[in-house]
């Protein structure tokens, strides 16, 4: 009876009133779907979480500060009348924006706003794995949901509120972007203790488009409400990401033991016996009135952690950070800037609205979820993750160019290389962030007693958290001089160049 209550302790309370209605149990394959359901809804919420800032810049900032000497696009694209008229009927404070983001730095601050939320994601990320490896990772991942939630909403009742003060906005973010740590490094865990790594990357790449799936639901409510003041725009994404944390808490079982199978890495002999796929763990006994004949095995929380720096010395896992670094740039970039862009610049000669420019950029997103997917299939096909990484990347890099160049011809074209766009760029950090971490994360060196997933998760995404926190920054000024060189100059052709390279350099997966 003890080994039992050892097992069970972790049982979500909702599968547990589940258990008791029917009288038996899931099957093995159906605990794998509702997690991966419920992992799949807990990051949606969350990168839906993210997505408010990037849509409401231009009701903050609704007249960008630009010279005038400038060649094109930075004459004609900037129809400060259109462009404030249509400001002023979303702006609570009439044609001025909101202060302070509406002054001749309000760019900057903007962006100022994005890397302080970012560098303290990237920051608590390295402390979420460990912490992830340590703690119940249920209530680790509903307590973050939580809490992000409740300070993306306070961002948005400043708008209510009439409030002005910068710091208060980047104090919201601030602490957002610590809440906001505790996902990625749990989710990947969970899924990684659910999953084999035999089709590890299409399977993660197919529950990947989470992140797009996220981003394209975050930009259509926050886009929905804005009308209404843009402080809804975060109030709903805000009880939207609360919602996910109270499912995760019903619903969510993290390891496999904590529902009565046995652990698909629970021995040092197992690892050498049992096979890394998906058949790989052993299912529970018959269930009959509840009751599980459950064999003698650890709980889920009885296995050791590792420390960041055991982690570091997993082979893969310093190239890959660094690569994931210089990916995510881009990446974020894309993510917090381009509703701002797509506003500003003429579309087959004329612009969009700032709704119309964030229900555009959900295309991007699209692409990316098809990137995603077809990097984790040819990954697994090829038994390559470094090399299908590596020309993922070299590929984004034209196709960036081609969209800068050529998007502004019509609606038509813009769309079709916005997709491309997002095919490349998220594929590789797609399978990066996702199946390498896994791999990496029960590397053969680690022995069957350790938790790592989370940990090196944390080491690779907080890393490239650091990337991503940069990228937004570098825009917020580099705009200011014309968009050509936020696309080529300053910081597209170089960090994926250095991506290719290391990834490529490090050549497969181990």
């Amino acid at each position: 009876m003890a080994r039992r209550s050892e097992t069970r302790r972790g049982t979500p309370p909702g599968i547990s009133l589940i258990r008791t209605i029917r009288g038996n149990d899931w099957s093995l394959a159906t605990y794998r779907y509702i997690v991966l359901l419920i992992t799949f809804i807990a990051y949606t919420c969350y990168h839906a979480s993210r997505k408010p800032s990037s849509i409401v810049k231009s009701v903050l900032d609704p007249q960008p500060k630009v010279h005038q000497n400038y060649p094109w696009p930075m004459g004609r694209v900037f129809v400060e009348k259109e462009f404030v008229g249509d400001a002023a009927e979303l702006s609570k404070s009439s044609n001025k924006g909101w202060a302070p983001f509406n002054g001749r730095d309000g760019t900057s601050k903007l962006g100022e706003i994005d890397v302080a939320f970012l560098a303290c994601y990237s920051l608590g990320m390295y402390v979420a794995g460990h912490l992830g490896d340590t703690l119940d990772l249920r209530l680790f991942l509903t307590s973050g949901m939580i809490g992000s939630g409740i300070f993306v909403g306070l961002f948005g009742m400043g708008y209510f509120w009439n409030f002005h003060a910068f710091w208060f906005y980047l104090v919201m973010q601030m602490v957002a972007g610590l809440f906001q740590a505790t996902g990625w490094p749990s989710v990947v865990a969970v899924i990684g203790n659910w999953f084999g790594k035999r089709k590890r990357g299409l399977i993660m790449g197919i529950w990947n488009a989470h992140t797009s799936v996220g981003n394209i639901s975050g930009s259509l409510l926050a886009a929905s409400v804005l009308e209404y003041g843009w402080g809804w725009s975060f109030i709903l994404p805000g009880a939207f990401i609360v919602l996910g944390g109270v499912i995760v808490y019903l619903f969510l079982a993290a390891y496999p033991e904590d529902v009565g199978f046995s652990c698909l890495y629970s021995s040092v002999s197992n690892l050498k016996a049992v096979p890394l796929d998906e058949e790989a763990q052993v299912p529970k006994g018959n269930m009959s009135g509840g009751e599980t004949n459950t064999v003698s095995q650890p709980g889920s929380g009885s296995r050791r952690s590792i420390g960041l720096l055991e982690a570091c010395l997993i082979p893969g896992v310093i190239p890959f950070a660094l690569c994931l670094f210089f990916a995510k740039l881009v990446a974020y970039t894309f993510l917090y800037w381009l509703p701002f862009y797509l506003s500003q610049t003429e579309i087959g000669g004329e612009h969009v609205s700032v709704k119309s420019a964030g229900n555009l950029s959900t295309l991007f997103d699209v692409g990316g979820i098809v990137g995603g997917i077809l990097a984790g299939y040819i990954s697994d096909k090829l038994n390559a993750r470094a090399t299908t990484a590596a020309s993922f990347l070299y590929a984004a890099i034209p196709s960036m160019l081609l969209y800068r160049s050529y998007g502004s011809i019509s609606k038509t074209t813009n769309i079709v290389l916005m997709m491309l766009a997002g095919l490349f760029v998220n594929g590789p950090y797609a399978l990066i962030t996702t199946a390498v971490s896994a791999d990496l994360g029960t590397h053969s060196s680690l022995r069957g007693d350790s938790r790592a997933l989370a940990t090196v998760t944390a080491i690779i995404d907080g890393t490239g958290s650091v990337g991503a926190s940069l990228g937004p920054l570098l825009t917020g000024f580099i705009s200011t001089k014309g968009w050509d060189c936020s696309f080529c100059d300053a910081y597209n052709r170089c960090p994926y160049c250095w991506a290719s390279f290391i990834t490529s350099s490090h050549g497969r997966n181990q």
